[in-house]
């Protein structure tokens, strides 16, 4: 295909269409050796790199255009059937305490897989700087602690665990009751106390709850003994569940934690301890709070795994590990995840008065867990960049949307303020009373 005109028009024909091949023949040429630009294109005109690049810039802009006229899109660059539906991917190695073996370095992540791993980390990315939006318009208010850079731990876990298994945490909890089967506009409702929200607006950012989810604790630690409970009744059952019961650096040296840990491997309880340790208990690094940092250690007597908490391959065949075990009948195991926050501990605390910017800046740089999945899927041909920012795209359009609903939707009535202490079933009778008679002094 030539377009042999005026001496001008060929100079901007080769300018303009001839790029790419300039590129990729300097890179080819003997060193030392300089092209001219009549030598660089044999053709007098458009190259069949240039033809190819150009007709994918143009189904790109026609797409983009029947998308936003709410059409479907009628010209893709490429199908299904040009990306590699699985691929096997080597990561790092865990770190173990008495056990025999680990978890695979080898793992095998499915293109379905890798597409819904990016799709909720990215929702939960979204919703907490949305959140995070909100708090300072003083929408949401009292307390919130946001999850942004520790995704990778919550979707990781979820994929390895069944939907039947129970799940407990600590405040910082948006992203769990999201993987646990709450929907955005719910918990976003629920942070601005709306009647809407998955705690009927009642709970806040500490609160939420939804089926074999138990929050969302306030207190630093406390989760850890009631997790060990729905274990126990996990294996008084013997319905060969588990229970994933998580806790942060910070509340690692609660003396109760301890305490759960001797009873439940006392009874081998099929529950799995999960340590995620983002490097600073509120203001205060774990090396000034914590004798021993090695947490995946601290059962003693209960094995212990230490995983790379950024890659969510690495926590999900560490939870798989422990999964198995739990349900082999063992006991309990402890889990400890290298993660980080990106924001501060809650909304009160701007989180660089005890680490610096740039410190937050080169771990956002190196092990974003986004960015590390983004990563792997283009670099194996599993997904585009188009397809990846056309996720991107309907999370915020969810998000705005989830935004928009609790911003508007009412508030919970004041005859509400005492419902929902109790379920509402009959009253139980104890010892001949229930929670609800009114009791006399008979002296």
């Amino acid at each position: 295909m030539c377009f042999s005109q005026t001496p001008e028009k060929k100079r901007w024909q080769q300018r303009w269409f001839c790029r790419y091949c300039r590129q990729r023949r300097r890179r080819a040429a003997p060193e030392g050796q300089r092209l001219t630009e009549g030598r660089i294109c044999a053709v007098q005109g458009l190259c069949w790199a240039s033809l190819g690049k150009m007709l994918t810039n143009i189904s790109n802009v026609l797409r983009a255009c029947a998308q936003r006229n709410g059409a479907a899109a009628v010209v893709s660059a490429r199908t299904y059937a040009d990306f590699t539906n699985e691929a096997t991917f080597e990561i790092k190695k865990c770190d173990t305490f008495k056990l025999d073996e680990g978890p695979a370095t080898q793992v095998v992540m499915t293109r379905d897989e890798g597409l819904q791993y990016y799709r909720t980390m990215q929702t939960m990315r979204r919703m907490e700087l949305k959140a995070d939006q909100l708090y300072k318009q003083k929408i949401i208010r009292g307390f919130c602690h946001l999850y942004d850079g520790q995704e990778a731990c919550a979707v990781g876990i979820e994929a390895a665990i069944n939907l039947s298994d129970h799940l407990i945490t600590a405040y910082r909890a948006h992203g769990y009751t999201y993987t646990r089967g709450g929907t955005v506009k719910k918990i976003m409702a629920e942070l601005t106390g709306r009647r809407g929200g998955i705690a009927k607006g009642k709970g806040g950012s500490m609160h939420m709850y939804c089926k074999h989810f138990y929050g969302g604790n306030g207190i630093v630690g406390a989760q850890v003994p009631l997790g060990a409970g729905v274990a126990l009744a996990c294996k008084y059952q013997g319905n060969s569940e588990l229970c994933v019961c998580l806790y942060g650096d910070g509340a690692a040296n609660q003396g109760q934690i301890f305490e759960t840990y001797n009873m439940a491997a006392l009874w081998k309880l099929p529950v799995i301890f999960i340590c995620e340790n983002n490097g600073y208990g509120m203001g205060t690094s774990v090396e000034r709070a914590a004798a021993s940092t090695d947490y995946f250690k601290r059962g003693e007597f209960i094995p212990g795994v230490r995983v790379d908490g950024m890659d969510v391959l690495c926590v999900r065949e560490a939870s798989r590990f422990a999964a198995d075990y739990c349900r082999s009948g063992k006991g309990p195991i402890l889990m400890e995840l290298q993660t980080y926050r990106y924001h501060g501990h809650s909304m009160s605390d701007p989180g660089v008065s005890y680490r610096t910017r740039e410190e937050i800046q080169e771990v956002r740089s190196k092990s974003d867990p986004i960015s590390m999945l983004k990563d792997r899927m283009l670099s194996n041909n599993m997904a585009s960049v188009e397809e990846l920012k056309e996720i991107d795209v309907e999370v915020r359009k969810e998000i705005e949307d989830a935004a928009q609903f609790a911003t508007t939707d009412p508030e919970p009535p004041l005859e509400d303020l005492c419902n929902h202490i109790f379920h509402n079933n009959p009253p139980l009778e104890v010892r001949g009373t229930n929670p609800w008679s009114k009791l006399k002094s008979v002296s």
